[in-house]
């Protein structure tokens, strides 16, 4: 073997085994080689990159300055990415950007210049620095309210004892009602301040060993009475529950707070489901989707059908004053209250909601530890075999949501699956007519546009008879699906889920018949 030979070879092995994406391009943008990881990281084949430009794994934006960069760089050898290194984005096939790091360097062979570059997928780190920089941002707002609540508390502490001690020593009869309107106030106040402490996290709870069950149907029982005829309640909770360590008192202010507010999204009238369920967080996936740490929780969740939140509501729910009922008396201390003792108890909230359909709450408790064996008996829900349920069939995943929608591509292609994108049923459905080829549509049930889920799925059902479908929904259960007119039951994957029901759900509809 000569030396080109070998040097050849050993730039081969290089490439197959980096799992950093690799571009090789001449000084004009032209890809001259492209190792697997690129091929995965951009969503093309080899042979699609190879003699295309760079430009077709940028943003259009950055595309169009590309080639300048480079003209000057070769110009004058000013280094603004080589050499250096810098967080840019890069464009998939699917016309999906997504955060990257790119390093380049630059080299000469039979005088002419070629550029290597290295790219290395940013996904997963910008995510957790989005939720970090959420939590954080609570934290701090936490750590303040309580520094405020407590002096406060101080102050109110000797305001009601100076009116206690003048109402004692026999003031004059028109003074007494003065007094004791002060008093009220002052006692009021002292109750905002409560509430605050519970959001910051310096409330004295008082945890007791409990069956979550048991405080929501005594909690439910009361609402029922107050919430009125026009509201429907119902509840699913699981036969097998782990017991949590829990504040009673506290628990049954949360989900009364969370149910007023719900009735106060339905101001109509409408359905409330409260469901509790034992959920495992034990892959990575998960764990991202739901900002939560590994293990067992006893998840208790309230979902109502009413107007749903905005984006801007959705992000900032949590913060105490931030209220969209201002108008009708709101404080803005519910849902921070909600938040800060789930957080005090250990575990962690979500939300998820749409306008004009309604919002699903998620409290996660940990779990009471069971005995090794009793846990080995429920823990049925790995994959039975490292088999993966794909061999290179393609997925049409549909999603509006940017992130989610990354996050599922990614989840899918790890099960052995080829993957598309598309941001909406409408596009789904363009796609389908145009010619994509694809075996599965894994589908959100809500989204934008003329089509939500069970909309593209009978089109597909008509139209494409051979393409089977998966959809899922961000609410606990069908409180919300059931209003949305459909002729065919589907069975819904709740998000969030964990990759072995994804994989067992995908690896059922490939072995089952066409009308699946």
């Amino acid at each position: 073997m000569n030396d080109a030979t070998e040097d050849s070879a050993i730039l081969d092995g290089i490439l197959e085994a980096s799992v950093d994406a690799i571009l090789v391009s001449d000084q004009h943008g032209t890809i001259l080689r492209a190792n697997p990881a690129a091929a995965r990281l951009f969503r093309y084949e080899i042979a699609e990159m190879v003699g295309q430009t760079v430009n077709m794994l940028m943003p259009q934006a950055m595309a169009e300055l590309h080639d300048g960069f480079m003209a000057h760089h070769i110009a004058t050898g000013e280094k603004r990415i080589i050499g250096i290194g810098r967080d840019v984005e890069g464009q998939r096939k699917d016309g999906s950007v997504f955060p990257l790091h790119l390093s380049v360097g630059h080299s000469k062979v039979a005088q002419q210049r070629i550029f290597v570059a290295i790219l290395h997928d940013l996904t997963h780190r910008k995510a957790t620095e989005d939720a970090l920089a959420r939590s954080q941002r609570l934290d701090a707002i936490g750590q303040m309210t309580g520094g405020i609540a407590h002096d406060f508390n101080n102050l109110l502490t000797v305001i009601i004892g100076n009116l206690e001690l003048l109402e004692m020593r026999g003031v004059d009869q028109p003074q007494l009602p003065l007094i004791k309107d002060a008093l009220e106030s002052a006692e009021l106040g002292a109750d905002l301040t409560s509430r605050l402490m519970i959001f910051a996290r310096k409330s004295n709870l008082k945890p007791e060993k409990a069956d979550l069950r048991i405080f929501c149907s005594e909690t439910l029982a009361l609402l029922k009475r107050t919430m009125g005829a026009t509201y429907r309640i119902k509840t699913e909770f699981a036969d097998d529950l782990d017991m949590v360590m829990i504040d009673p008192v506290q628990l049954q202010s949360a989900l009364m707070n969370l149910a007023l507010n719900a009735r106060d999204a339905m101001p109509s009238g409408g359905e409330l489901l409260v469901t509790i369920d034992n959920v495992t967080i034990d892959d990575t996936y998960m764990a991202q989707e739901t900002d939560i740490e590994a293990g067992d929780y006893v998840r208790l969740s309230v979902n109502d059908n009413g107007i749903g939140m905005s984006p801007e509501a959705q992000r900032r729910a949590f913060e105490p004053f931030f209220t969209t009922k201002s108008e009708s008396g709101g404080t803005g201390l519910g849902l921070a209250m909600v938040y800060g003792f789930v957080r005090q108890s250990g575990g962690h909230v979500t939300l998820y909601s749409e306008q004009g359909l309604g919002s699903s709450f998620g409290l996660y408790f940990p779990a009471l530890p069971r005995g090794a064996e009793e846990r080995a008996q429920q823990d049925g829900n790995g994959l039975a075999s490292k088999q993966l349920p794909g061999r290179g069939e393609t997925v049409l995943v549909v999603e509006d949501n940017p992130k989610v929608r990354k996050l599922s591509i990614e989840r899918i292609r790890d099960l052995g699956f080829e993957t598309l994108g598309a941001e909406s049923g409408d596009e789904a459905y363009r796609m389908l007519k145009a010619g994509a080829v694809v075996e599965i549509v894994f589908s959100d049930l809500v989204m934008p546009g003329e089509l939500n889920g069970y909309d593209l799925a009978a089109k597909i059902a008509s139209e494409f008879p051979a393409i089977k479908v998966l959809l899922t929904s961000g609410y606990a259960s069908d409180v919300v699906t059931d209003i949305m007119a459909h002729e065919q039951p589907y069975d819904i994957l709740h998000k969030p889920y964990r990759q072995s029901e994804l994989a067992r759900r995908l690896q059922a509809l490939m072995v089952a018949g066409p009308d699946a």
